[in-house]
């Protein structure tokens, strides 16, 4: 277990935006970064991405469609890829991983691991390693963005995008940064963690009201 905890956000102390605004806000942000890096910590262990139909097919239970459509993005995620590193920008995760995989986080890995095959940085982290930090609840789900901006990604309790929380106070952008470098630092790559861990596994089974 990681014995560092991680830093505690005050609602108050940052400035609340609708999904929308998130969204510009975010990419205005990280466009912006030449020869810097961002880190993302992924906490939750259930998500209802919107866009993504992918996504939608694994909410039909139709997985061999799921995978399908995650392979015929390669082409975008190789030109994205160019795009980052022609700015020298590098994007880490780190992802938590709670056993069972939840149907959710089986179809993100696979996704995660083909992000890691076109440059993306991955790391798992087991949920054991974030247990000091988990006390009262569990991890927030945290964008830090080019050293700069912190963004606290809110969902609903079914994992819906609900917005975000945005925080510019630089000590409290440093130390969450450096939490999640911490994690980063003990993780495991997503490629070989995938290989073991998730591609014996058969396709997930849902809920008989889904996942």
């Amino acid at each position: 277990m990681l014995d560092l905890v991680a830093p505690v956000l005050v609602p108050e102390q940052g400035d609340r935006l609708t999904r929308p605004a998130y969204k510009e806000d975010f990419r205005q942000r990280e466009d912006a970064i030449r020869d810097g890096s961002s880190w993302k910590l992924e906490r939750r262990q259930h998500f209802e991405e919107q866009g993504s139909p992918s996504r939608d097919a694994l909410r039909r239970g139709d997985w061999e469609e799921a995978l399908r459509l995650l392979a015929a993005r390669r082409d975008t995620l190789a030109a994205a890829a160019q795009k980052e590193e022609r700015r020298g920008y590098a994007f880490h995760r780190v992802r938590v991983v709670e056993k069972p995989l939840t149907p959710y986080v089986q179809w993100e890995l696979h996704s995660q691991r083909q992000r890691a095959e076109h440059g993306q940085r991955i790391r798992i982290v087991p949920a054991e390693q974030v247990a000091a930090s988990e006390n009262s609840a569990p991890l927030p789900e945290v964008v830090v963005l080019g050293g700069r901006t912190l963004f606290q990604v809110l969902y609903t309790e079914e994992g819906v995008a609900n917005g975000a929380i945005r925080y510019t106070d630089p000590d409290l952008v440093e130390r969450w940064e450096n939490y999640i470098k911490a994690l980063y630092a003990v993780g495991e790559d997503v490629i070989p963690y995938f290989d073991r861990e998730v591609a014996p596994l058969g396709p997930p089974k849902l809920s008989a009201g889904g996942e």
